[in-house]
């Protein structure tokens, strides 16, 4: 098959996509949106195929662990459900007398979207699920090893189609094996994309010429204050850094500590399976032996990281994850970036305002817009963060894996995307969830003028500055 062949098949399937997405938008209702919606999630909660996908998804991209996978695959998918349960995406969704305005939820049309080797389920079950609820067809485009566990869980979604009687060619995927020629021609022919992973598909995305959701790289940096409870802030590092062996965008890749807690909370993590390195140079050079992150520790169990780092009879036989000391921040200084692994850096702050100044060179390195965690109990510190750093999120006092992309006992709303606005390059600042899968046509009326006079406007500008 030469490259042409290529860019048809791609071609063939977006069509196939458009013309079951304009029945199911002239055929459409809120019912067959919802019903379609909870048969994507079903394809990928139900237990026995949620099992299978995570045991597919690390088998074939090496990354992450099954039961961490199960758990992500069915609290992500969980809570999606229950953020777009009797959410209006047909019809008329508003009327404001006062305006006179009625808004219209429109689908877009054909999504495209490219998916990431570390989440290989449960990010195009999200994706599926949101394009589907708002009235649109979906094509899949995943890394070159996520291809089995998406053409699995196509499969899936296909099956649960076929109870309800709906069209299976609304859910597809690029025919594999995927390219990056493949790749780029669903970008150019879908009505909108959306990218979650590589930072090189994310500018593609933006420079395709289709409108484009894509979202930024994490390196999480989180602040621990003389105010936190250690062990509590310790535990939940702990849970988060391991969850999944730190696949997560969100996972924390740095700990800025406050001087007068700092050997106290070294305690604290040691405790609970954290072994602290103070030679930088050797975790370095076992972590880029040639300039690159050696995939021997990428997103790899604790027994596994430890073997690749040379640090076996080193640490503790119960270590979970590293803590690696260090000083330096920048494209020189490695440690400062994003590890994909069980290691974390380890900073050492004189106080709080030096943490959020080492927290703002971290961010300026890597990670700007994603977020970042604080532990205290000043919650005017993380206004404080929210209003100095180039960040979208403060996560305060939380597991940051599990609370940056929407939890039950948090206010965001469930995804696997963070849109790191300006700061990273990106459209939005939100997670990306539901409302940005449909648009809104407005049927704009007549109402009583609302025309204010000059002076009403001007009135405290001359005041201030003379008219």
């Amino acid at each position: 098959m030469n490259a042409q062949d290529d860019m048809g098949e791609v071609e063939t399937t977006v069509a196939r996509a458009r013309a079951a997405q304009q029945e199911y938008e002239a055929q459409g209702s809120q019912a067959r949106y919802d019903l379609a919606a909870q048969a994507a999630a079903w394809a990928i909660m139900e237990p026995a195929r949620n099992r299978h996908l995570a045991e597919l998804s690390v088998k074939t991209t090496g990354l992450g662990n099954v039961a961490d996978k199960i758990t992500k695959n069915h609290r992500k998918t969980l809570g999606l459900m229950r953020d777009i349960a009797g959410v209006k995406t047909f019809g008329a969704i508003t009327h404001t007398p006062e305006t006179g305005i009625t808004e219209i939820a429109r689908p877009i049309g054909v999504i495209g979207a490219v998916v990431p080797s570390t989440n290989p389920a449960a990010t195009p079950a999200n994706n599926i699920i949101n394009a589907l609820k708002c009235g649109n067809a979906i094509v899949l485009s995943p890394s070159p090893k996520g291809v089995p566990a998406c053409e699995t869980l196509l499969e899936y979604v296909h099956a649960e189609f076929a109870k309800i009687g709906e069209n299976p060619d609304l859910v597809q995927m690029v025919p594999a094996p995927g390219s990056k020629e493949k790749t780029q021609r669903l970008l150019e022919i879908s009505d909108m994309i959306v990218v979650t992973g590589s930072q090189n598909n994310v500018r593609r995305a933006y420079t395709s010429g289709t409108p484009a959701l894509a979202v930024g790289a994490g390196n999480v940096p989180v602040i621990v204050d003389e105010t936190a409870d250690l062990a509590a802030a310790a535990r939940k590092i702990a849970a988060s850094k391991t969850f999944d062996n730190a696949t997560s965008c969100s996972s924390e890749n740095a700990l800025v500590v406050v001087d007068a807690i700092y050997d106290a909370f070294m305690d604290e993590l040691a405790q609970i399976g954290g072994a602290l390195i103070r030679d930088e140079n050797r975790i370095v050079q076992a972590l880029w032996p040639e300039g690159h992150l050696n995939r021997a520790v990428i997103a790899q169990d604790a027994a596994e990281t430890i073997a690749a780092l040379g640090l076996e009879g080193d640490v503790p036989a119960e270590t979970q994850f590293i803590l690696v000391e260090t000083t330096g921040i920048g494209p020189q200084h490695p440690l400062s970036g994003e590890k994909l692994s069980r290691v974390a850096a380890v900073y050492r702050a004189d106080d709080f305002a030096s943490a959020g100044e080492i927290t703002a060179r971290i961010l300026a390195h890597q990670g700007a817009g994603h977020s970042v965690g604080l532990h205290s109990t000043q919650d005017a510190r993380a206004v404080e963060l929210a209003t100095c750093l180039p960040t979208c999120r403060v996560i305060v006092n939380q597991a940051h894996c599990f609370a940056t992309g929407g939890a039950f006992n948090n206010g965001m709303p469930f995804s696997l995307s963070m849109g790191c606005g300006s700061w990273g390059g990106n459209s939005i600042d939100d997670n990306l969830h539901w409302k940005h899968f449909m648009q809104r046509a407005k049927v704009i009326r007549e109402i009583p003028a609302r025309e204010p006079s000059v002076e009403e406007i001007f009135g405290d500008y001359w005041k201030a500055a003379g008219a």
